[in-house]
């Protein structure tokens, strides 16, 4: 049986280059004349997708026809597919096709797509009637490949022990991000960075892979280093994000996402591809999937493709994969929630079920060593969350900031990237305020959300919503592997950044930040609060402040771009200790908050410091303060 020919030209592409593609479409069938095709491109018009081309002729450039066996042309309609909303073009030909004649799809000076791809498909649906009605296809393949070498990125861990070796990856990208091995012949990679051994002095070469895994690195001497690489044949030079040297027993430092989509890779379309870009791309450590809860958007077989795909992923010491998804309840006495479980298999919630429609039922339900929940967005006006029904035995984390803005204040109390919409957006609810909600006694750490453009957050893009760069979460845990990392989020060993991998680190008498001091044990802590702290970023600091209570308690010293303090507090804690809200004993906490001159931020999570209860029952702050004034 004969069979169509389909083949382009030229057949690959250099990712985002412009170029004249042919299509070049030889039937095995006769198609009578007023047959119709429709080419799909494959296509949403994004800014990293394939670019969509005119119809009209007259364009000199970015524009389509099809080209007959005759030698004459015919332009095609555009038209949105139904289902997915991509571009395609649909054309009647004007005469019949004979078994093996040919017709040639062209696209002037149109722009490849930003994104590697392997035998990146085109289609070509084909109606012999006439009607619209396409069931036969045919598909074209060209490969998307790297263009040239831009950017070389240094991937390494971001805390380290002294004389403990650690590997690191180097990443030849474009300037789109993607892997490339597109450079000049003869191109040399130098390799070096502070306290260099004489015996280190590594020449690299540009991969086919565009990547090299570098093992067995280590550092003699505690300090702050970041890895060099200078390109000799055009003299750049790029540095790692900070690497701090600890003298002995780190933990280690892992950086993800809890909850954010790509604007590469759509998750829903392909979980498969979309954990291999977060894994391999990205070079996350960590990530949780955070479908929305409803069949529409998260049916039940998509559900247990991306389980599936989650537990096939999860590898330890490598990514860990983590299975969530997102709840959407009543505004300001629920909000939006981020699931995560810390097991395969588990169901996914949802509203419109009567055992999942309410989140009283969802904790009383489930256990909270196999759950965390996530407040998201809280300062979101369509999705608040007051934390008046706060829950601290699911609710050990929340997100200070995702890519539409942050909810740790509101913009008149110094909120540094404030929630902002347009007409149709979101703007800020003052009840949704982080601050405010530590400040009543709710305990958390802070974690970091990426970009997301599904459930409440759809539409956003349209409707002028300030938009920042997405988040990234760190988590200090004692191992790469699920249970660490679950661990280690339940005892809010974690903080958030916009994006930038920043280096915090915050401690109270030893303790770090996630903490909760009392002054029982340590009855010193009344009088005096030795804090300590660090920041190194990937850009200079250039602010740096440590959060007392919900407000500015020292603007800290910054030397050579770098933060590192002590600091004694010795404001007596009745003076300044919080009421909660409820019967708890009065407290304070703290946590640090840097910016760098790029303008990123980082939040450390809190530490608290309560005030015991003396002869059995708890001393109230103003209590203690009219004593104070007495004596």
């Amino acid at each position: 049986m004969r069979r169509s020919i389909c083949f382009c030209e030229p057949n690959h592409a250099l990712a985002g280059d412009p170029a004249t593609w042919k299509f070049v479409y030889t039937t095995a069938s006769h198609l009578p004349k007023g047959a119709k095709l429709r080419f799909d491109l494959e296509s949403k018009g994004r800014e990293l997708d394939w670019q969509i081309p005119g119809t009209n002729p007259k364009d000199k450039a970015n524009v389509i026809w099809v080209e007959l066996p005759n030698g004459k042309t015919i332009s095609p309609t555009r038209v949105e597919h139904p289902e997915t909303s991509t571009a395609s073009f649909e054309f009647s030909l004007p005469l019949e096709l004979k078994p093996g004649e040919t017709i040639t799809i062209v696209m002037k000076d149109n722009n490849a797509q930003k994104t590697v791809q392997r035998r990146r498909p085109f289609h070509l649906f084909i109606d012999p009637k006439g009607k619209g009605d396409y069931k036969e296809s045919e598909t074209f393949f060209l490969d998307v490949r790297g263009n040239h070498l831009k950017t070389l990125k240094i991937i390494a861990p971001s805390l380290v022990s002294r004389n403990k070796r650690f590997d690191v990856i180097v990443r030849f990208e474009d300037v789109y991000g993607n892997l490339t091995s597109n450079a000049p012949e003869g191109t040399l990679i130098d390799l070096s960075y502070e306290h260099l051994r004489e015996n280190l002095s590594w020449k690299l070469f540009v991969p086919e892979t565009g990547f090299i895994a570098l093992p067995n690195l280590y550092f003699n001497e505690p300090g702050i280093y970041k890895i060099q690489l200078r390109n000799l044949k055009t003299k750049e030079q790029f540095f790692s994000p900070p690497i701090k040297c600890l003298p002995e027993g780190a933990l280690g430092l892992y950086w993800g996402v809890l909850h954010g989509e790509s604007v590469k890779v759509d998750s829903a379309e392909n979980i498969e591809a979309f954990l291999r870009h977060m894994r391999d791309d990205r070079a996350l450590q960590f990530f949780a999937t955070s479908s929305f809860d409803s069949e529409e958007e998260t049916s039940n077989d998509v559900w247990k493709g991306i389980s599936a795909q989650v537990a096939e992923f999860n590898e330890d010491d490598r990514f860990v994969a983590l299975l969530g998804f997102q709840w959407f309840g009543e505004p300001k006495e629920e909000g939006l929630r981020q699931f995560i479980y810390s097991k395969d298999q588990k169901p996914i919630l949802r509203r419109k079920d009567t055992k999942s429609n309410s989140l009283k039922k969802i904790y009383k339900t489930s256990n909270p060593k196999e759950m965390i929940a996530i407040p998201t967005f809280s300062m979101g006006k369509s999705t608040c969350y007051d934390f008046n029904d706060f829950n601290p035995e699911f609710e050990r984390v929340v997100e200070i900031y995702n890519a539409w803005g942050s909810s740790e204040c509101t913009a008149k109390d110094g909120n540094y990237r404030p929630i902002e919409g347009g007409k149709n957006g979101i703007s800020e609810a003052a009840e949704g305020s982080i601050q405010k909600a530590l400040n009543n006694g709710c305990r958390f750490g802070f974690v970091a959300g990426g970009l997301d453009d599904r459930g409440p957050y759809q539409g956003l893009y349209d409707a002028d919503q300030t938009q920042y760069t997405p988040g990234l979460t760190a988590i200090l845990a004692k191992e790469h592997n699920r249970t660490s990392m679950i661990e280690a989020l339940q005892a809010r060993s974690c903080y958030a950044t916009t994006g930038e991998r920043i280096i915090i680190g915050l401690h109270i008498a030893g303790f770090s930040m996630g903490s909760e001091l009392e002054t029982k044990a340590r009855p010193g802590l009344e009088f005096n609060r030795h804090v300590t702290g660090y920041c190194i970023g990937t850009e200079p600091i250039v602010k740096a402040e440590l959060i007392r209570n919900g407000k500015v308690f020292r603007k800290l010293e910054i030397k050579d771009g770098i933060v590192e303090f002590e600091i004694d507090d010795m404001d007596p804690l009745s003076q300044i200790a919080l009421e909660p809200r409820e019967d708890k004993p009065p407290f304070a906490y703290y946590y640090l908050r840097a910016q760098q001159e790029d303008g990123h931020i980082a939040w450390s999570s809190p530490i608290w410091i309560d005030i015991s209860a003396k002869n059995g029952t708890a001393t109230t702050a103003k209590k203690m303060k009219k004593r104070v004034k007495e004596d």
